[in-house]
């Protein structure tokens, strides 16, 4: 009986809308260059023009800028890092490099975890909403009306919305790091396999091409590592 680890059952070759997993990587990478291109954009025009892109301290109802140009650096280079991370991912699924898509993945399991000590510290601290809330602007968009939900269901809501967010974003996870098995499988399966004995060396064939080649026998028995 062949043993099976636990997180194979979780492996497919086939993501949303039917299509493969290396697919399902290319767009996925390439959504993410397209945003991640327009915040870079953004970013730019406002350390270009500040002035077109300046809020008030009345405006934000505290004695504070939106964004300083320190933070504005730092937010620009986090997104020619992403352009960076995404282009990787997006090359390495299409050239069939799974090393190149270990940078974007990590950046998967680091915001997934990032979101998911959010919804913690919602359940933990529930009051920590109603906090933020009264710090937005008073002409913030519903300000008022959210302010009048009752607490505990605004909390649940939040947390069926970050729920809802999480279970997407593992999904995401998956379909990459099912990409990532694949290609690796793929690349495995490519290799050359030499048998030594005392006198001779035998090289064999991938066992896909043994097996079309034999096709009126009986296939030969699958390859076990030394």
């Amino acid at each position: 009986m062949k043993m099976v680890a636990p997180w194979t059952r979780f492996y497919s070759n086939s993501c949303c809308l039917c299509c493969h997993v290396r697919t399902g990587t290319i767009l996925l990478g390439v959504w993410y260059l397209i945003l991640n291109a327009v915040v870079l954009l953004i970013l730019l025009s406002a350390l270009a023009d500040p002035d077109h892109y300046h809020f008030s301290s009345s405006e934000l109802g505290g004695d504070f800028e939106f964004m300083d140009d320190a933070n504005m650096c730092i937010a620009i280079a986090i997104s020619v890092l992403m352009i960076l991370i995404c282009a990787m991912a997006t090359y390495g699924a299409y050239k069939q490099r799974a090393a190149w898509i270990i940078p974007f993945f990590c950046y998967q399991i680091f915001d997934f975890a990032l979101n998911t000590l959010v919804a913690v510290t919602i359940l933990v601290y529930p009051n920590s909403i109603q906090e933020y809330i009264r710090q937005l602007p008073p002409d913030f968009p519903y300000k008022d009306d959210i302010m009048s939900v009752n607490p505990t269901c605004l909390v649940l809501i939040i947390l069926l919305f970050i729920s809802i967010i999480l279970a997407f974003k593992g999904y995401l996870i998956s379909c990459v790091w099912n990409c990532y098995r694949y290609i690796n499988g793929r690349n495995s399966s490519d290799v050359l396999v030499y048998v030594t004995s005392n006198d001779t060396t035998v090289l064999l064939p991938p066992y896909d091409d043994a097996t079309v080649n034999s096709a009126t026998k009986e296939p030969p028995p699958p390859y076990v590592s030394a």
